[in-house]
């Protein structure tokens, strides 16, 4: 049976009369998190199956009685990746009484908001999407698990260097998120004694993947690194295609390998993707088997997606768990900065690290059905 808790929370305060404790967001059964994020489009369907695999563990501690004797509930709220809409739905949220953010998406939101969710002093936990910088601003307060963007373009420059490639392209999205991994990767490419054969940045609607194309075959890259959402990584590999020429893609785990195969067809084969979760299909890990298990248990689709919502929400529960039955905000802000934990054969250390937890990347291929092979 599919367990789905998540709510939108439209209208009425979260917490019933008489449940509020002297902390915000926390009764004696239960501690709410906000989550806001795009919920629709191609990109809020895989928000969706992250918060889907986020309740997997969420589900499971429930029925187990809770941590510390409190279930944990997720509110979330669309913000169609607006920065407004998403201040807007941070200052709802708050007003409502949750104790804390779980699972929220964007870098212009994240950034736009950081202000207010600093002066609020709410813990904001496994933030997706989210750009290095825009991380930075929420130092102290906020927490990733997912491995920070630089990481990623460092272990991409440095797999195709040693496998003898140097004439490396960019071809990433036109936006401030964009622009951001782009520098990263030049960073990268700066410490290899390299600079790009070419950048490309390419429009939300990709209305102008002709030109790029066109711009990537004029420079005859070896490689073309993508930093591109839903359909774009496809459609920019088909028109490539359609010029003559057929550079090595790689993606960076922004782009969804199975959505890029049913838009390029089995030609997409040999993609590579930098993957900041394990792999989902790992046959020796407990922790990845039991979430299989949950994940066809409740029909939620096992992948990238939902293995990282899986695993973020671990991260939260093993937080509150340390931070004992008297639950507040500054406990569990002070356990999550001295947190150290391994989880799924990923080390994560806040103490060292700060912001993020993990510097774990992986690189795997698409097969022509869009699986994932190591």
């Amino acid at each position: 049976m599919q367990r789905r808790h998540f709510s939108a929370a439209i209208g009425a305060s979260i917490f019933a009369p008489g449940l509020r404790a002297a902390e915000q967001g926390v009764s004696d059964t239960e501690v709410v998190f906000g989550h806001t994020g795009i919920l629709n489009g191609p990109l809020g369907a895989q928000i969706k199956v992250m918060l889907a695999g986020a309740d997997l563990a969420f589900a499971e501690s429930r029925a187990q009685g809770g941590v510390n004797g409190r279930r944990v509930r997720v509110v979330s709220l669309d913000d169609e990746l607006k920065p407004d809409r998403a201040v807007a739905n941070y200052e709802k949220l708050l007003g409502d009484g949750v104790f804390g953010f779980f699972g929220c998406v964007g870098s212009a939101t994240t950034a736009a908001a950081a202000p207010m969710l600093m002066k609020s002093g709410a813990p904001w936990v496994a933030g997706y999407a989210v750009a290095d910088s825009a991380r930075d601003k929420l130092k102290g307060s906020g927490f990733f698990v997912r491995a920070t963007s630089g990481r990623e373009a460092q272990a991409l420059v440095q797999h195709l260097t040693t496998i003898g490639v140097t004439r490396i392209a960019m071809a990433m999205l036109d936006n401030p998120g964009g622009k951001e991994a782009a520098a990263l990767v030049e960073t990268a490419l700066s410490g290899q004694k390299l600079q790009a054969a070419a950048s490309v940045a390419i429009k939300g609607d990709g209305a102008n993947i002709p030109d790029a194309a066109a711009a990537l075959a004029k420079a005859t890259p070896q490689a073309v690194i993508m930093y591109l959402g839903g359909a774009l990584p496809g459609q920019l590999m088909k028109a490539s295609w359609a010029l003559g020429v057929s550079p090595m893609f790689y993606g960076m785990s922004i782009v969804a390998g199975e959505v890029t195969v049913k838009v390029a067809g089995e030609k997409a084969r040999g993609l590579a993707i930098s993957q900041v979760v394990p792999y989902p299909w790992s046959e020796s890990d407990p922790t990845t088997r039991e979430y299989r298990r949950l994940a066809e248990a409740a029909k939620v689709p096992v992948g990238y997606y939902s293995f990282e919502g899986y695993l973020n929400a671990l991260v939260l529960l093993e937080a509150l768990r340390r931070s004992g039955r008297e639950l507040t905000r500054p406990r569990l802000l002070a356990t999550l900065r001295g947190m150290k934990m391994r989880v799924a054969g990923v080390d994560l250390d806040y103490a060292a690290n700060g912001v993020t937890g993990s510097r774990f990347v992986e690189l795997v291929q698409v097969t022509h059905e869009g699986r994932f092979v190591r």
